[in-house]
This record gives structure tokens, sequence and C-alpha cells, in this order.
């Protein structure tokens, strides 16, 4: 490796994690500056490719360190902040306000574009790379709710009777590119070392992704935003589930390694190692 320092690493993952999102990011806004795809297409590629390819560079890490959590999301956090100024009207950016909003309106950047920030790097901070529940909010957030949007509008044509602004192909599409991602990155980090592989585990993806399709379809999650009710609904259900079958390594935040007294000691001890 690199650099012995566990702090070290995680910064730099952390920037090699920034430019391969930014790099996704600015994609997707030069298409959108372009019209190069109509532009609802173009919000809900950037939904789904922003927030997995982030979610893949999780492994880069270090293994034993607290920072990989906290520095991890620093991109989302960058572009929580960049999206909150554009959305104010302090700062007109139209490559990013015709990329991911509906519209064109620059205020909708301060509803679902910021709570799909929020939502991941909460995840990222509370849960991390060990804890089955990450792997079922970014999964149902990112492609279940991403490929929702894409598939209801192409093939959309029959609707649901409790809410005619959602389809069944929506639906249905929302639950299994939801649970397929999940599956995947069950695999992917399973490699790694950092969550159990089962067929258990599948069938609590599973449950997880289909009550996280069901809630998007509520005419709740359009007036509260999706961005919102979809990592929720994951979040309460994937912890039943995996709970019920066993899973006890639920949140990252329950180690008593991280703690903020463990990150102070590792800076210092840092800092002593290279003051030698």
């Amino acid at each position: 490796m690199w650099t012995d320092s566990p702090l070290l690493r995680d910064a730099g993952a952390a920037l090699l994690t920034a430019l391969a999102a930014a790099a996704v990011l600015r994609f997707w806004e030069v298409v959108a500056n372009r019209a190069l795809l109509d532009q609802k297409l173009c919000r809900k590629l950037v939904h789904i490719t922003v927030g997995l390819v982030y979610f893949l560079m999780w492994p880069l890490f270090s293994s034993d360190s607290v920072s990989g959590p906290l520095l991890a999301p620093l991109i989302i956090e960058l572009n929580i902040i960049k999206v909150t100024v554009i959305g104010l009207g302090l700062v007109k950016d139209e490559g990013v306000v015709n990329s991911m909003t509906r519209h064109g309106d620059h205020r909708e950047l301060l509803k679902g574009p910021l709570y799909y920030a929020c939502a991941v790097t909460l995840t990222t901070i509370i849960f991390w790379r060990t804890s089955p529940i990450s792997i079922a909010v970014i999964c149902n957030l990112c492609a279940g709710d991403g490929v929702a949007d894409i598939a209801g509008r192409r093939f959309g044509h029959a609707k649901l009777p409790h809410y005619p602004e959602k389809s069944y192909a929506g639906t249905v599409a929302n639950f299994v590119a939801g649970f397929i991602a999940s599956v995947l990155f069950m695999c992917y980090f399973h490699h790694f070392g950092f969550v159990e592989q089962s067929w258990t585990m599948v069938m609590a993806f599973c449950v997880t992704s289909f009550v996280a399709a069901v809630v998007e379809s509520l005419p709740i999650s359009t007036r509260l935003d999706d961005n919102l009710t979809v990592p929720l609904a994951s979040v309460l259900v994937g912890g039943l589930a995996f709970y019920f079958i066993g899973v006890r390594n639920l949140c990252c935040m329950s180690s008593d390694r991280s703690n903020i007294s463990a990150i102070v000691e590792m800076v210092f001890a840092g800092s002593s190692k290279y003051s030698k």
C-alpha cells in the first residue's frame, strides 16, 4: 500500500472518489447543456450513476479506520453546498439546473437533489460499508427510484388504481432494479469481506426493495419527495429484515471505535509518527 497511515489513505481515497463522482456529474451537465438527451431522462441518469459510482469507490478506504465514513462523502457534502447556493439563486449554473431539475427551475434544487445528497451522506456516515442497510438505501434510492421514472415514462400506460400518476411498469421496475442492484453490491462488498453473502440476505433485500417500491408509488412520496420516503422506508424495513435474519452489525456508529476520541487519537498518532 502506498501509505501506512489510514488517515492519509482515506484522504487519498476521498480525493479519487470526488474525482470520479465529479467527472460523472460533469459529463451529464455537458449532455444537458448541449440538449443531447431529454432533460427529464438526463436528470434521472444523474440520479442513478452519481450515487452508484460513489458507492463503488468505498472499498478504496482503509479497513480499520474511523475516518473512512467521514471523508468518503466530502464530494457529496460539497455538492450539497453547491445545489443550495444555486437553488437559492446566489449563483447561476445552467448545467446543474438542466441536469438535476424537472422543469429548469433552480428552486427545484432545494428539494429532490438536496434530499438525495443528504440521504447519501447520512447513509455513509451512519451505516457505512459493513451494514447491509447502506446497500439497501443507496441501491433503492439510486437504481430503484431512478429506473422507475425512466420505465414509467416509456412503458407506464397502465396506471396504479390508488395513484394514477404512477404506473405498474414504474413500480415493477423500481423493485427489480433496486433488488438486483442490492444483490450485486452485496456480492461486491462480500468480495472485500465487508458483508455476509447468503440467500437469507437476498430475501431481506427482496423484502426491503419491494416495500421501498410500494412506498414510492404512494401519493405521500410525491408530496414529501421520494428522495426522502425511499431512504426512510429502506432504513426502517431493512433494519427490521436484517435484524430478523440475525445481522447485528447494522450501524457503524455503534462501534466503540467510531467515537470522536478515537479520531483524535488517530490524528495525533499520525502526527507524532511524521514528526520523528
